[in-house]
């Protein structure tokens, strides 16, 4: 084992060096704010070392938006984008890629609908065309649309039986019982079904458009030229987004717990309170706090006292999830039937003592210490730093982000992350989900 050790050891020390020489790389590089000869933005970063272009795109306004009883409608889209546009079939669409070496995805989430183009520069052209054509003269012919509907159905129907899938979405209905958050970005067996092809054409009518739009760019590429490209993909789509808002929400926690019960050989568990939305001045404080909390794997609280010292759980761990409307502190742990209760009891328990007596100034060191010194295993190819950029914009955190994201993290106080932890974290407003068959786990407080 001691040999093994330093083994691995040797074997992440070079990849943690490659990823660290490369983020310095694009970190010196200025990121560029690029306006189109149509007044369309993008953020650049150049890099020429390989012939290759890589663009995120996104739409603000996801699978919130969706029609109640159209639950689904975004991620339908999304699947359907690149089955068929303009003149050329979903077979011909898909060879034409193919040939080309483009590719080209989408996807919906609750706050946005996303796009991914990668292409070699010299096909650069031809790759945006295609783009061009799928966002703004989608065929939603009938073969594809009802076979993009089936795998859709497919996937929901098997997720039925996906323990930490239910626990999950119990979770958010119960956290935004009447708010579009509480639904599934999928949509439903029934609400599927029921999508025509005119809702999914007034889906890119209406909601995809240049007031919505944000974009991130990095390869080989100069800003001039990417202005050009930018406004053959992008100008044609409508000036402004038809859409009605989403409303702002504060997540129902009252701490009780719910178990869906169901014969599985162990319980998932999902649990949740409020957090910080990603634009509080706060939220650097509580970034490293949740490090502290579940998200340091093997070093974090949670691990070390509910598997590490009493074998309770298979995993544990603690996230934070910030949305456009809500934030939230978001935890799972999956454990034993027969120790879910005392999973519960103690993952409870950390909570309070977070609160109440705060980190420790070693904590919160070796918390900082990761948090900057992995944050160059972002960058490890370009799409990644494209969706970085995208990021940025879409968070409002500027262009010099990049190169002042550490020191935001390195500024927390040992006073502040106490403060936070004892104003924040309240182990009776943890509302938890167990899906299985827990022993000593009833539904209530």
């Amino acid at each position: 084992m001691k040999h093994l050790k330093w083994k691995m050891i040797w074997l992440v020390l070079p990849l943690a060096l490659i990823a660290s020489l490369f983020a310095s790389q694009v970190q010196a590089k200025k990121v560029q704010r690029v306006i189109s000869p149509q007044g369309i933005e993008a953020w650049l970063v150049e890099d020429h070392s390989n012939p290759i272009l890589s663009v995120r795109f996104a739409f603000r306004g996801g699978a919130a938006l969706d029609p109640a009883g159209k639950e689904g409608l975004a991620n339908m889209v999304s699947g359907l984008l690149d089955e068929g546009a303009g003149d050329l079939d979903s077979q011909a669409f898909q060879r034409k890629l193919e040939d080309l070496s483009v590719r080209l995805r989408f996807s919906a989430g609750r706050d946005s609908f996303s796009g991914r183009l990668k292409t070699l520069s010299k096909r650069r052209d031809k790759a945006f065309d295609l783009l061009r054509v799928a966002l703004t003269s989608p065929r939603f012919d009938d073969e594809p649309v009802e076979r993009i509907r089936s795998q859709i159905i497919a996937g929901l129907k098997q997720e039925l039986e996906d323990p930490d899938t239910i626990a999950s979405r119990a979770l958010m209905r119960r956290l935004f019982p009447s708010h579009p958050y509480g639904r599934v970005v999928r949509g439903s067996i029934k609400s599927v079904q029921s999508l025509t092809q005119n809702d999914l054409r007034a889906f890119v009518k209406q909601r995809l458009a240049r007031s919505n739009l944000i974009i991130g760019v990095v390869g080989d590429i100069r800003a001039d030229e990417l202005g050009k490209l930018i406004d053959k993909a992008f100008a044609g789509l409508p000036k402004a987004a038809s859409t009605a808002a989403v409303k702002d929400v504060v997540p129902f926690t009252d701490g009780k717990v719910t178990v869906i019960k169901k014969q599985f050989p162990q319980s998932s568990i999902a649990f949740a309170q409020r957090g910080l939305m990603r634009n509080d001045p706060d939220f650097y404080t509580l970034y490293v706090l949740n490090y502290i909390l579940g998200r340091g794997g093997f070093t974090s609280r949670l691990y070390l006292e509910v598997r590490e010292k009493r074998g309770l759980a298979y995993s544990v761990s603690t996230g934070l999830y910030p949305l456009d409307h809500t934030a939230l502190i978001w935890g799972s742990s999956g454990t034993a039937n027969k120790r879910a209760a005392e999973t519960l009891k103690v993952v409870r328990a950390e909570w309070a003592r977070l609160a109440q007596k705060g980190v420790t100034p070693k904590e919160l060191q070796d918390a900082k210490t990761y948090l900057t010194g992995s944050f160059p295993l972002r960058f490890t190819s370009s799409g990644r730093i494209a969706s970085i950029l995208l990021s940025m914009q879409f968070n409002n955190l500027g262009l010099d982000y990049l190169d002042k994201r550490n020191g935001l993290i390195e500024k927390v106080t040992l006073k502040e992350v106490n403060a936070l932890a004892r104003r924040l974290l309240d182990p009776k407003k943890l509302s938890i989900v167990v899906v299985g068959d827990p022993k000593g786990v009833k539904n209530g407080l």
